[in-house]
């Protein structure tokens, strides 16, 4: 099976702007692509990992992934998808952001020379001359067109501003810059990004009669339509220090039974036949084949020994016999948060983030959701004194969810 119908087997692939040029692109030559990074944090997160992923099997096919770093349109950031202008981030910001995600993409790219490049369009815009800018490449985009685009529909609403705008011509732009130095036929892409790919697309044959291509994928979402990814105390970030091994094993062997064939298509090298197999599996049987998702993702971006602990871990403690505290999350809480030497079991799930707020604290406690060291506990003033913390305890929230607080 060649990588285009891989892509295509897997559900990856959203739209192409020449399907058949494309397919013989990647299947004929060695084709350096790119997909670009905005480093709006320090950390990479569930939606960059589809994108790194599909960079990587392009990779092992032979191809050279271009790995673009907007720390040039970092300054200004993309409106798709923004209901308000995103903030600001000072160029230092933007500089440190791209250093933590070379490091992250590394663990899944071949970095070694000839095998993949790494880019900043900071280097070109920069220090762009605006006036000669906009004689080169502004002349190319209609305002009307530019309006309708997906990506702008919804900033209008609110209000899109000159700064917003320029986004479209500055993605577009990277395009151009990268064919002419590197030969770059082909742009990549969530779905999201379709408009301003096609600016990258049109402004290469405008500018230079060059052929090239764009092809985005869909986004990671459940059979919902709801984007996957977010958390109780937000994004699913790959930085362990963020979310730990555990917790991101813990994610993924809790995705919906509609969801767990996707996620493996889009999240793991599996081969696609092996997930045809899946496939047929109902009910109860999911739970291993959850197992299997969550094991093979964890182990991409934590490695296998911090997979394998996190799976036994999590065995352990939902078998009825068994309880490993060993790798199970720890939370160590301050004395200064305690009140004559207790603290009352709402605020201990606040301030250790099993719940998000204490609202939410007393819907679990009410609604039994919540034991301590094996006990359920339905009084909200419950306490839970120094004396007990200094051995420590654990907090189970739910069916799944444990946690051990200690001082």
């Amino acid at each position: 099976m060649n990588i285009y119908q891989e892509l295509k087997q897997r559900g990856l692939i959203a739209q192409v702007t020449n399907e058949e040029n494309v397919e013989k692109l990647l299947n004929n030559e060695k084709v350096p692509f790119y997909i670009g990074f905005e480093p709006t944090a320090d950390s990479l997160h569930v939606g960059h990992f589809v994108q790194i992923l599909i960079m990587s099997r392009l990779q092992k096919a032979g191809h050279i992934p271009i790995i673009l770093f907007g720390g040039g349109t970092g300054l200004i950031g993309d409106p798709s998808g923004k209901t308000d202008m995103r903030k600001m981030l000072s160029t230092e910001t933007i500089d440190h952001n791209i250093k933590c995600f070379i490091k992250q993409a590394s663990k899944f790219l071949d970095f070694s020379p000839g095998k993949a490049i790494i880019v900043n369009n900071a280097d070109w815009l920069r220090n762009l001359n605006y006036i000669d800018f906009l004689r080169e490449i502004g002349v190319h985009f209609s305002v009307n067109r530019m309006l309708a685009a997906e990506c702008y529909k919804q900033r209008l609403e609110t209000g899109l501003t000159f700064f917003e705008l320029n986004y479209m011509l500055m993605q577009s732009y990277d395009f151009l810059v990268l064919n002419r130095k590197y030969g770059c036929k082909l742009e990549l892409g969530g779905d999201d990004q379709w408009s301003n790919i096609i600016g990258g697309v049109e402004l290469v044959r405008k500018c230079d009669r060059k052929e090239a291509y764009g092809l985005t994928f869909k986004l990671l979402t459940t059979s919902e339509g709801k984007k996957m990814g977010k958390t109780e105390k937000g994004a699913l970030w790959l930085d362990s220090k963020k979310v730990s091994p555990y917790d991101f094993y813990q994610y993924w062997r809790n995705v919906g039974d509609k969801d767990v064939i996707n996620c493996l298509n889009m999240l793991t090298f599996i081969p696609v036949e092996k997930i045809k197999e899946y496939e047929k599996l109902e009910g109860q049987e999911l739970n291993k084949v959850k197992e299997i998702l969550a094991f093979e993702v964890t182990k991409l971006v934590h490695g296998e020994e911090e997979a394998t602990k996190a799976m036994n871990t999590a065995k352990a403690l939902f078998s009825a016999s068994e309880q490993s505290e060993e790798n199970m999350p720890k939370f160590q809480i301050n004395s200064e948060m305690l009140t004559d030497s207790k603290i009352n079991i709402q605020q201990l799930l606040v301030v250790s983030n099993l719940a998000p707020s204490k609202s939410e604290a007393r819907r679990l406690i009410t609604q039994g959701g919540i034991s301590v060291n094996g006990e359920k506990i339905t009084d909200i003033n419950h306490s839970i004194t120094s004396a007990q913390l200094a051995d420590g305890i654990v907090i189970k929230k739910g069916k799944k969810v444990y946690k051990k607080i200690y001082i």
